[in-house]
């Protein structure tokens, strides 16, 4: 196969919560309507969030990888996915979102080796950027973090307007200090970067090999299919529990029949009141009908969705906070907000 017909795939990385997959909906918004596009998501946590949050359309083609990391616990299914999406959605285009706590460098082997040199080109490594990320010791220090910076071609800042100029100056520096110098470096403006910087975008540069960090590598030793994507629900009045724990942080994920609804208000109250390093994401059965609940960084948001298989929320949080006792008093306070079956 000649090298101008191989399908473009794109990796955009980034550490847990700087906004990866809103910006992939934003590209989704801004779309060719000639192309059909194909998403590739991994999540850390056990249930797999992510899915659920993009909608169902025929020119858009959603997988979810839950359950561990591409470069190494799931190598293998992602690349029994990626042929499978290839042979029967025949995308125009690939995006990869691996998880926030995702090394790119075996994915990277994984694309540019033997098996899918001839039938992708790998175009520019993306990185999201949260400047108030630069403030936590425990994020910037993270190998892994320094590593999607210092891999990606280009980066996007994100969550620019809940940032301080500050913070924006010293997330200048820091980019300004990563040699070779970034293809470009967008500020995101609500959740948006410009199409175009994906669609004109050149193939991903060819850069020295990056090793993995030791926890990576103790993970790829013994790869999982744990997190397969469930088809079916748990039944009703018995929710679905997950937890493992991987590279410093600790994740539980909750499933419920769809029938279970749940009061909004009392169940935001409760989410907003977990520590502020608490990742949550969920999709909800509410008395105010379905919703998607996202927080990072102690802020909650609520959004519509067009989710219907079930309830679920994934809560990762790092591991010196008291994860078990933090998860069973939020799995109490969930249990007493459900209002019933419909």
């Amino acid at each position: 196969m000649a090298s101008d017909s191989r399908v473009p795939v794109h990796i955009i990385t980034g550490f847990l919560g700087s906004g990866k997959t809103t910006l992939i909906h934003s590209l989704i918004e801004q779309k060719p309507v000639d192309e059909k596009w194909a998403i590739l998501v991994n999540e850390f946590g056990q249930i797999g969030i992510d899915q659920a949050m993009f909608e169902t359309r025929d020119d858009v083609v959603v997988k979810g990888l839950p359950g561990g990391c591409l470069c190494c616990q799931l190598a293998f299914v992602l690349q029994a996915a990626l042929v499978n999406l290839l042979a029967r959605s025949k995308p125009d285009r690939v995006i990869i979102e691996p998880s926030g706590l995702g090394h790119p460098a075996g994915l990277l082997d994984l694309l540019r080796g033997e098996a899918f040199q001839d039938v992708v080109a790998v175009h520019d490594i993306i990185a999201t950027l949260d400047p108030r990320r630069l403030d936590e010791a425990r994020v910037r220090e993270h190998d892994t973090f320094q590593d999607q910076l210092s891999m990606a071609d280009a980066i996007a800042i994100t969550m620019g307007d809940q940032a301080s100029a500050a913070q924006h100056h010293t997330a200048q520096q820091f980019i300004d200090a990563l040699w070779p110098p970034r293809k470009w470096v967008h500020r995101v403006e609500q959740g948006a970067l410009p199409v175009s910087l994906l669609l004109n975008s050149d193939q991903a540069r060819q850069q020295a090999p990056h090793k993995m960090p030791a926890e990576h590598q103790a993970l790829a030793a013994s790869p999982s299919l744990e997190g397969a994507f469930f088809d079916f629900p748990p039944p009703p009045g018995h929710p679905q529990q997950q937890t493992a724990s991987a590279l410093g942080y600790t994740s539980t994920g909750l499933r419920w029949h769809p029938s279970e609804r749940f009061d909004l208000d009392r169940m935001a109250l409760w989410l907003g009141e977990l520590p502020a390093t608490a990742r949550v994401k969920g999709v909800f059965h509410t008395d105010e009908g379905w919703k998607q609940l996202n927080r990072a960084d102690g802020t909650l948001s609520v959004t519509s969705s067009a989710w219907r298989q079930d309830s679920r929320l994934e809560v990762i949080t790092p591991e010196p906070v008291e994860h078990a006792t933090l998860m069973a008093t939020l799995t109490t306070q969930l249990n007493a907000s459900r209002v019933g079956l419909r």
